[in-house]
């Protein structure tokens, strides 16, 4: 029996887990896939927002300035990367200043700190690469960017190492509720609990509606990405974002914590949840607003992948956090869309606020907030390498030239507290496979590490669980 299971390991669910495991709470998150980080947490704008841009009064708009707030401790006990490189709304019409002043006193209501109206010069000094219709822009210092798998990683491994358990590959089926507690039925058996918070991301409403009359409809909303090398990562400082119009709100241009350039992205809804396609369409349209703030052309010759994500998107726009009218100790953390990366930290405070309320659990008192990441090669003076390489060698391995990522490095991803067991957990820890090449040349040498620490044979070793198989025979086997 636990006393509080969370269903999902996104970056919501392992944000909570980490809060929770502050108390003596027997908690345990359940993931439908092999590895935190597998759903919309790693396919997003991977923006900090400032706070502007959700109404006064609506959670949004509360959580995300007091999300925004945390992020700096955060970042610094967790060892994940973020940086406040501040953001800038552009405008090109003097006709709509009046409409940059109301996200400005929006974003005054919801407690955004230093926001400031600038002219067109003004924003062309601080981004010389803005294009010269800019006739001003809204500046919010407090806005960044983040590694939201990193990120999610951290949260995770600092809560299983505080006593959170984690299991992964376990899909609920169905929820029964008892007279005091509920029952999960997963694809593994049955887990009995006496609280659930839901966190389930684009299947939160799915796991609502199996214990709840009141039903809650999520919407996936698609989004499109275009991603560029890091040789073209400097050519914007800030996060550059677009006044909405009756046009449309526009696609935003900035740069990565690790130095690469995003644009995107659209925003298109669909019936199935899974589907993450990328189209030609979705692609030339990105491309061709997120230009309208860039006066030069984009390098396309220095494109290296596009994603998509999928957003939980409800109709009342707003996130959906409250216990459910009609199933006690049943919590929904539900329709968190943007700016639920920036709420994270506050939502997961407000969901261990009731949880405690309710439980009423004593402080844990070991409780350490500090886990230390992975140690970066690419990121090392020689010094440091000289000195690292003699205490591990493998650090003196390159596997991936791209990113410069050794074999020390993706040792370490697997071994530590819940390792990489897939080709996409070594990436989203280590970076191997993200960089031009898009893992062409280091993929073998990754799944042959696997094979030999996971002990499984080089065909069992997946790209991200399930189906990804990557290996089906050797070359020329049949002749």
């Amino acid at each position: 029996m636990f006393d509080v299971t969370i269903i999902g390991a996104g970056v919501i669910g392992c944000t909570i887990s980490r809060e929770l495991s502050k108390y003596n709470l027997k908690t345990c998150v359940l993931e439908r896939s092999i590895d935190v980080a597998s759903g919309t947490t790693k396919a997003n704008s991977a923006i900090v927002h400032g706070g502007f841009d959700a109404k006064p009064g609506t959670l949004k708009g509360k959580l995300n300035v007091e999300g925004n707030a945390m992020f700096t401790k955060l970042s610094k006990e967790l060892d994940f990367p973020f940086k406040r490189n501040g953001s800038l709304v552009l405008c090109f019409d003097t006709k709509n200043m009046v409409d940059l002043k109301h996200l400005l006193d929006q974003g005054v209501k919801n407690g955004v700190p230093d926001l400031v109206i600038l002219d067109g010069d003004q924003v062309r000094k601080m981004e010389p690469n803005v294009t010269k219709h800019c006739v001003g822009a809204l500046y919010s210092p407090t806005g960044g960017i983040v590694c939201p798998y990193e990120m999610t990683i951290a949260m995770a491994e600092n809560a299983f190492s505080n006593g959170v358990e984690f299991k992964f590959e376990t899909e609920v089926k169905n929820i029964e509720k008892t007279s005091n507690d509920y029952v999960i039925k997963t694809n593994k058996g049955d887990i009995k609990t006496k609280m659930i918070i839901n966190a389930a991301g684009l299947y939160s409403g799915d796991m609502n509606n199996m214990v709840s009359k009141n039903k809650i409809n999520i919407v996936p909303r698609r989004g499109e990405y275009v991603l560029f090398d890091r040789v073209a990562g400097a050519l914007v400082t800030k996060t550059i974002f677009q006044l909405p119009t009756k046009l449309g709100k526009g696609v935003l241009v900035t740069p990565t914590v690790d130095g690469n350039l995003l644009i995107g992205p659209n925003a298109v809804d669909l019936e199935h949840k899974a589907n993450l396609d990328t189209t030609r369409e979705g692609m030339d349209a990105i491309i061709s607003k997120a230009q309208l703030s860039i006066e030069i052309p984009f390098p396309m010759n220095m494109v290296i992948t596009s994603f998509a994500g999928n957003r939980a998107h409800n109709e009342k726009n707003d996130f959906i956090i409250e216990e459910a009218i009609d199933s006690k100790n049943f919590i929904n953390v539900a329709a968190i869309e943007s700016p639920g990366l920036s709420s994270a930290p506050s939502i997961a405070v407000m969901v261990a606020d009731i949880v405690t309320e309710k439980l009423v659990p004593s402080k844990n008192v070991k409780f350490n907030p500090i886990r230390k990441g992975i140690r970066k090669f690419r990121e090392m003076s020689n010094e440091e390498r000289e000195e690292i390489i003699k205490k591990i060698p493998e650090y003196g391995t390159v596997i991936c030239r791209c990113e410069t990522v050794t074999e020390g490095e993706i040792l370490d991803s697997i071994r530590r507290p819940l390792g990489a067991k897939t080709l996409d957990g070594v990436k989203l820890r280590t970076r191997a496979g993200m960089g031009r090449c898009q893992s062409g040349f280091c993929s073998t040498k990754v799944v042959d590490i696997l094979a030999k620490e996971l002990n499984i044979p080089r065909s069992e070793v997946t790209k991200s669980g399930r189906n990804s198989i990557l290996i089906t025979g050797k070359n020329k086997q049949s002749l």
